[in-house]
């Protein structure tokens, strides 16, 4: 029995989050293949009940109290994976399971030559999980290979596939993210992504500073796949953003707040500004956190819950705390950052029972 159940073996969340937070779920299921994922969902929303479709809870914060309703955690089915011949010669379509681990799929691009991914190693969660929040980092999100997503629409009870076009993709959102249900899904379930990939050994051109230093590039410039694939995991692992059970930096949700954007005018001095195409800026939430007063292993007065000692925008349970406590730290640095600069953070993370 794991130490994060109770004595009588209920299902906790806690189990099943990256923070290990999470109280007891009232049912607990898995399910693989898209028609079990389909009829477990069906048959809660038939039934007016709750249910909480979960991949890797690397995205989630989840209340103590817990949730009544229906879990259905997926998992990879017996084809995870399948491989078609793309458009055009030098592409390959790559249709993979919702519930398949995303770094695995990552490494398995490497291996097999499919690029545009390799900047996105090291992300924990599954593969559902990436269009619903247009995952990224260094430099690439997933929008850029999806080209659809086939998910079961909870209102109409039908299956559709979601051209790229017409998943509303920008930053850290989509559609599957704006579109509710209730209180604990979206409307969309995602059962598979297809991806288009290029075919080679070569990376994508590299769009982040911080990797085309650590690979010894200019910008803009590409590098073999897989040393790219390398470069990144040793950049999130100093930043405690690679999963390791015996590192507390680690037990977070990632980067806990999106980057601002927002108006010129209203960019603190000396702030980062990624300028933006509508005429906005980008700035970094974690040099908002860091000038607001809150460094690198920050801990709220428990000690319980803290900043990483590696990472400013990572929240992370230090070994003992509740949720209640990781929500206290989010809402001081939230408060203290608004009162300092003017501008509010955003949580990344989906909160389940709980709120800011």
């Amino acid at each position: 029995m794991s130490d994060l159940q109770n004595q009588h073996g209920i299902e906790r969340l806690a189990a099943h989050t990256t923070l290990r937070l999470g109280g007891p779920v009232g049912r607990f299921v898995r399910a693989a293949a898209p028609a079990e994922i389909v009829a477990a969902v069906r048959a809660e929303d038939e039934a007016e009940q709750p249910v909480l479709v979960l991949g890797g809870g690397s995205n989630l914060v989840v209340a103590d109290a817990g949730f009544s309703g229906t879990v259905v955690a997926l998992t990879p089915p017996a084809e995870p994976v399948r491989v078609e011949a793309g458009s055009h010669p030098g592409r390959v379509q790559v249709t993979v399971a919702a519930g398949v681990e995303w770094d695995a799929l990552v490494a398995q691009a490497v291996a097999e030559g499919w690029v545009g991914i390799e900047a996105l190693s090291g992300i924990p969660g599954t593969v559902g999980a990436t269009p619903v929040q247009n995952v990224g980092a260094y430099g690439q999100e997933v929008a850029q290979t999806i080209s659809a997503v086939r998910v079961w629409d909870r209102r109409e009870r039908r299956e559709l596939t979601v051209a790229n076009d017409a998943c509303g993709f920008g930053y850290r959102s989509s559609r599957f993210k704006a579109e509710r249900y209730d209180d604990a899904g979206g409307r969309h379930t995602v059962l598979a992504v297809t991806f288009t990939f290029a075919r080679g050994t070569t990376s994508a051109p590299v769009a982040y500073t911080e990797l085309a230093r650590t690979l010894g590039i200019e910008l803009g410039a590409t590098a073999p796949a897989a040393e790219v694939r390398a470069a990144v995991l040793g950049l999130r692992a100093g930043k405690g953003m690679v999963l390791d059970p015996g590192d507390h930096d680690t037990w977070s949700a990632g980067s806990f707040f999106t980057n601002p954007i927002v108006a010129p005018e209203a960019l603190p001095a000396g702030a980062p500004s990624y300028p933006q195409p509508d005429g906005t800026v980008k700035t970094s939430a974690a040099w908002l956190i860091d000038r607001a007063g809150f460094a690198k292993g920050y801990r709220v007065e428990s000690g319980r819950a803290g900043l990483s000692t590696k990472h400013t925008l990572a929240l992370t349970n230090r070994g003992a705390a509740s949720a209640e406590d990781l929500l206290a730290l989010a809402r001081e640095i939230r408060d203290g950052v608004r009162a300092r600069f003017g501008i509010t953070l955003v949580n990344e993370p989906v909160l389940l029972g709980c709120r800011l």
